[in-house]
């Protein structure tokens, strides 16, 4: 398709909600504030809704459209945070294995009993019922074919099994499970997606599964050591027919670069860019002397004490990696709402780095957090309203010209 050198670009407004357990309240409460300012709903503002592991939940949920009035959405963000602050400590119950996780290699200067260690090292670390529980109570029997908007869950399938005949490899999959042709087995990076733009013009890309927000965003939240694995089933409307899946943490590969590149820009037309707007849970990412490294000894790199120095560097290296490239591709439109939780930080506001710290203590200062991040960012919060107020009007001309033409339509056909 050649493109119009003077046509005018049409933005496509994407929101990442980052990963992070209870820290999902952060951006929760930055889109409360959003949503107060506009005076609108995120899901008649956003195009897409994006982001692994919490941020599924945050996403999955503004999406879902209200019983008796198909205008709107089910829930405000500020369902979400009364969402969170209900539901936190029935998922992230305290127990002794909670503290635990931060003794398993200093047996040096600590005593840890064995049959607790093999508690932490052979099951998933809380009940999977308590979250599966909150969360059929959020979605309902709800579909990702359901939701108002574009809706992309991202889940890491570890149980692809190799295809039964090789030489008939869709080339579909490689956009629906992140493979190639040489790459036939094990796990994969999987985005289950419902693309409500351009649709006539991504037949090819834009399947949406058979599939409940349930199992997706189950799935898409089963961090290792926290929760087990989340297997289901889903159906696609192809010959590939039903499909299983056994699902883990999607934020082990997403963030907003991987999310552009991977899963958005193949939908978009040539006259078409992506506004990309990030709402983050508090980033550890810090540097680590290499004298501080070494000195943590191969479990010590994984330890919560420790800021689990190489998960940080795993769910950040891709993220940097194509950062370039991402600011290249967006420039400047990209709006990112983020910031370090220092954990020896002196101030007695900033919350906890563990994901599953669900105390009131810890939401309040996770509230104080994202409040922080808004106040540092106000000018940038302010477009990013007006960017999403100005793209709501012009998906209601859209709608209104459209059942315009349609009632134009009707009445010819009478005559």
């Amino acid at each position: 398709m050649t493109q119009d050198p003077n046509q005018e670009k049409e933005d496509i407004i994407a929101l990442f909600n980052y990963g992070g357990g209870l820290r999902g309240l952060i951006p929760a409460h930055i889109m409360t504030r959003i949503e107060k300012i506009t005076g609108h709903q995120m899901s008649n503002m956003v195009d897409v809704f994006c982001g692994p592991s919490t941020g599924s939940i945050l996403n999955a949920a503004l999406t879902i459209p209200h019983p008796d009035h198909a205008e709107r959405a089910k829930y405000y963000a500020r369902h979400l945070v009364r969402f969170y602050e209900r539901e936190a400590l029935n998922i992230f119950p305290p127990d002794k294995l909670r503290e635990m996780r931060g003794l398993i290699h200093d047996f040096n200067h600590r005593l840890i009993k064995f049959s607790h260690l093999e508690k932490i090292f052979k099951r998933g670390h809380y009940d999977p019922q308590q979250l599966g529980t909150a969360l059929n109570a959020l979605f309902g029997d709800y579909k990702l074919s359901d939701s108002r908007a574009s809706l992309i869950v991202p889940v890491y399938n570890i149980d692809r099994r190799p295809a039964s005949v090789a030489h008939n490899y869709d080339p579909r999959e490689q956009y629906m499970w992140g493979s190639t042709p040489t790459i036939n087995e094990g796990g994969h990076a999987t985005w289950f997606k419902h693309m409500c733009f351009n649709p006539e013009d991504n037949e090819t890309y834009n399947v949406t599964p058979d599939a409940t927000l349930y199992d997706l965003v189950m799935a898409s939240c089963s961090a290792p050591t926290y929760f087990p694995c989340h297997s289901f089933q889903a159906e696609w409307p192809d010959e590939r027919g039903v499909k299983n899946y056994a699902g883990i943490d999607g934020n082990i590969f997403d963030n907003p670069a991987v999310s552009y590149f991977g899963a958005i820009k193949k939908h978009l037309l040539p006259n078409q860019n992506v506004t990309m707007i990030g709402l983050g849970t508090g980033y550890m990412n810090t540097s680590i002397p290499k004298e501080v490294w070494n000195r943590f000894g191969s479990l010590g790199v994984v330890d919560p004490v420790n800021d689990l120095p190489l998960i940080n560097i795993f769910f950040h290296a891709s993220e940097s990696a194509l950062l370039h490239g991402f600011l290249t591709e967006t420039g400047h439109n990209l709006h990112l709402f983020n910031k370090a939780i220092d954990r020896n930080s002196l101030e007695d506001n900033m919350p906890s780095t563990e994901i599953d710290d669900g105390s009131p203590e810890n939401l309040k200062k996770l509230r104080l957090f994202a409040e922080e991040i808004m106040e540092e960012n106000h000018k940038q919060l302010e477009h990013v309203c007006h960017i999403l107020s100005k793209n709501r009007d012009k998906k209601m001309r859209e709608k209104k010209d459209d059942e315009n033409w349609k009632k134009r339509f009707f009445s010819f056909m009478k005559t």
